[in-house]
């Protein structure tokens, strides 16, 4: 009874090393050859040829054993094969399989890059495995047709393996275009993740530390606001606990499937507002989505607008309140934050250019919208974004 181990799921196949692979390949070509050798000097044993000796078995060993460093040397193993293979034939032993290694030398030396020593190998082996041994007379003068085929042969042989160098070269060029989008494509994911977690954190600790400067100030003269100080830290704190965990979900190295969809969205506006209220500033909404639903990138990238631009206001503006409307119109939805703060170059970064506008406008841009941040005219900082809501249907 034959028994066979049970496939264990996920276990790859464990292959032999290049290295052991042309190891194993020489041998097999080393069987082939001397095994075949036998079996031509055999049913040639009448024709004249000379039979095999010592001299002969060696040098079908040698070629063959060779190849088990074309990969290192394929121009060098080329000169050997050859070199052997033109000795045996000199010597007037029974054709066979000898050529074999040759073939596999000279297809290794063209599809390794070294088109110029097989062409220049196979000129000269044609020239003196035809004409060597009839020169040093262990065989006759080749015939016209020996002449001409054997000319066939290799150039039929040298297209062959130009076919195999140029569909090599596209498989190496092709795996390497894909290993440089991966590239890419893990780079933009890192650069999504950093974001993601700038405006996590971003907006939570700075409301817990407003909160805990107020904590502090009134700590003593009125607990009793202390201690909603302190609760909005709590709260503040395991909400950004909670997005946190869920943006690190994207890294985790078990075989599931990352989640494809955003980890928050406008659904959770009310309580983002809730809590930038709870550091004492009045916010007022004005929310009115189209209604289908939006694509899960526009969703994403309004909320984390808005909860960027209230943690700007929050840090910065010393506003006493501030305004959030969201609509939608020709195809786009748009976000608009506003306040009645200072307005000032300090709340906008440098002209506009902080982290945390520089990544807001990145957001919009990715989705092909545009966003606008700057001082209001009649006072405050006003920060607009324009999202196609056709850029992820």
């Amino acid at each position: 009874m034959v028994t066979t181990e049970p496939a264990i799921a996920g276990r790859r196949p464990v292959w032999p090393s290049r290295g052991a692979r042309d190891v194993l390949t020489a041998i097999a070509i080393a069987v082939v050859q001397v095994a075949g050798s036998f079996g031509a000097a055999h049913r040639h044993s009448a024709s004249g040829s000379r039979s095999l000796d010592a001299i002969a078995i060696v040098l079908l060993l040698v070629s063959p054993l060779a190849l088990a460093f074309r990969r290192r040397a394929p121009a060098a193993v080329l000169v050997i094969v050859l070199a052997v293979t033109v000795a045996y034939t000199a010597r007037g032993y029974p054709d066979g399989p000898v050529y074999l290694s040759l073939v596999v030398a000279f297809f290794t030396a063209v599809t390794m890059g070294r088109r110029r020593a097989a062409i220049a190998s196979l000129l000269c082996g044609y020239v003196l495995i035809l004409w060597l041994p009839w020169l040093i007379g262990t065989k006759s003068a080749p015939g016209l047709g020996a002449i001409l085929g054997v000319g066939a042969w290799l150039l039929v042989l040298l297209a062959a393996a130009e076919i195999v160098r140029v569909r090599r070269t596209g498989a190496i060029e092709a795996w390497r275009t894909r290993e440089e989008e991966a590239r890419r494509r893990a780079s933009e994911e890192r650069l999504r993740i950093a974001q993601e977690l700038h405006d996590v954190l971003a907006h939570n600790i700075s409301l817990i530390n407003v909160q805990a400067g107020v904590a502090l100030h009134l700590m003593d003269e009125q607990p009793e606001q202390a201690r909603s100080s302190l609760t909005a830290i709590r709260d503040a704190s395991k909400d950004a606990l909670a997005e946190l965990r869920s943006v690190l979900d994207i890294l985790r190295q078990s075989g599931e499937a990352p989640p494809r969809s955003p980890t928050a969205g406008l659904a959770d506006l009310p309580r983002l507002v809730e809590g930038t209220q709870a550091t004492g500033l009045t916010v007022r909404t004005d929310v009115q989505l189209p209604p289908q639903p939006l694509p899960p990138g526009v969703d994403l990238a309004a909320y984390r607008i808005v909860q960027e631009a209230l943690t700007n206001v929050t840090r910065h503006a010393g506003a006493r309140s501030a305004s959030v409307r969201i609509g939608h119109d020709d195809g786009a939805l748009t976000v608009e934050v506003t306040d009645d703060g200072r307005g000032e170059p300090t709340y906008a970064g440098t002209q506009g250019s902080g982290s945390g506008i520089a990544g807001m406008r990145e957001r919009a841009a990715a989705l092909g919208g545009q966003l606008d941040a700057g001082p209001r005219t009649g006072g405050g900082f006003a920060v607009t974004a324009s999202l196609p809501l056709e850029a992820e249907r």
